[in-house]
């Protein structure tokens, strides 16, 4: 009887009992056959092997605008004596300023003035002895022109070491930058040394030779004067205000003749003209009259995005193209930039950001493309330095 009772209950616990063990099979089943399956690929980022940027050509010594003087700043050119693309050499006449003719009036007068005045010092000495006086103011003006040639030759000689100390030390620094990135060794850096204080040495020496001569100079014209005033049969005083007169109308004239000088626009670096600024007639614009450089040697001066800079290092190759020229010009870096300013060159496309911040970096181009594109300063490229 009671296992009548129970049977009912038996027969359900083992249905139960085989649905929780099919649940369970289907279950592990699931969890296996989707950890079989291979999991989905990772992706990489490819490395980055080069960084590429805008930039503009321009000549290595970079271009230079030539004005006039401050005091001529409101002249007209006269006369523009070259044209786009012409060669010249330093101290080439560029352009004449229409001041010319009133500057060779002024000139004139003043030379006229030295004259005159010549002529009352001679008039006040016409009491003196002809031969004695005569004598003297020969050995004067012999003393005055050692005085001029010797100062003239000095001053030659000290602008020339001048600019040999400013290209050593030039040649110095730049050599310092590269030695201490470890470009090159010690041994180079003692030589652009060497050659840095010879040539302080020899400005030295030349400064304080043209003080020795000058001076022993001015004592022998001193003397000669003042022997000329012993000599002549007329009151010395009178003598003295008569050269006084003569020497300012000299320094006169000399003044005059300088302010002439500057009515001529001469190149100061050899060089090519890369632009016409003022036209013949035009009166001088705030671009100066003409930008020349020196296109012998070219480079690309890339705009490097600060969070790529830290990448790029001296002497890495770089791929300069442009749709202005024909392949790919080749050169290397070879000056980075040491401060971060605003974007200059732009792509136009649209959604540009106008306002990124950037460092200028130098591609040094090689002779073949500084060749090729001489004349295409301030082209628009597009850069790409390997890493």
């Amino acid at each position: 009887m009671t296992n009548d009772i129970l049977k009912p209950s038996n027969r359900w616990l083992t249905g139960l009992i085989l649905t929780a063990t099919a649940i369970t099979g289907a279950t592990g089943f699931y969890v296996v056959s989707q950890s079989s399956q291979p999991s989905p690929p990772v992706a990489t980022t490819p490395p980055v092997t080069q960084v590429t940027a805008l930039g503009r050509l321009e000549p290595e010594t970079e271009a230079i605008r030539l004005f006039a003087p401050s005091a001529l700043d409101g002249d007209r050119v006269d006369q523009l004596l070259v044209k786009e693309g012409d060669r010249v050499k330093a101290g080439q006449t560029i352009a004449i300023l229409d001041s010319r003719d009133r500057l060779q009036n002024a000139l004139a007068q003043a030379r006229e003035q030295v004259r005159v005045a010549q002529a009352k010092l001679a008039q006040v000495r016409a009491g003196a002895k002809t031969g004695e006086i005569k004598a003297q103011e020969a050995t004067i003006a012999r003393i005055q022109a050692e005085i001029a040639g010797e100062t003239s030759t000095q001053n030659a000689t000290i602008t020339r070491y001048q600019a040999e100390v400013s290209n050593a030390l030039a040649e110095y620094n730049r050599f310092l930058q590269l030695y201490r990135q470890g470009a090159i060794s010690a041994s180079n850096i003692d030589s652009r040394r060497l050659t840095l204080e010879t040539a302080q040495a020899q400005l030295k020496e030349a400064l304080s030779g043209k003080n020795r001569t000058v001076e022993t100079l001015q004592a022998q014209l001193q003397e000669a004067k003042a022997t000329l005033n012993q000599i002549a049969e007329v009151r010395p005083v009178d003598v003295n205000a008569a050269q006084t007169e003569v020497d300012t109308a000299i320094a006169a004239a000399k003044i005059a003749e300088t302010q002439l000088q500057e009515a001529y626009i001469r190149a100061p670096i050899s060089g090519q003209i890369l632009k016409i600024r003022t036209r013949e007639g035009e009166k001088i614009s705030d671009s100066g009259i003409v930008e020349m450089g020196q296109t012998a040697q070219m480079v690309a001066v890339a705009e490097v995005y600060q969070t790529d800079i830290g990448k790029v290092k001296l002497g890495q190759p770089a791929i300069i193209t442009s749709q202005a020229i024909s392949g790919q010009l080749r050169g290397k870096v070879s000056q980075i930039g040491l401060q971060v300013d605003r974007q200059n060159v732009f792509s136009n496309q649209p959604g540009e950001n106008l306002d990124r911040r950037i460092v200028e970096v130098k591609i040094r181009l090689s002779p073949e493309a500084s060749q090729q594109v001489a004349g295409l300063t301030n082209l628009q490229v597009e850069t790409a330095i390997q890493l």
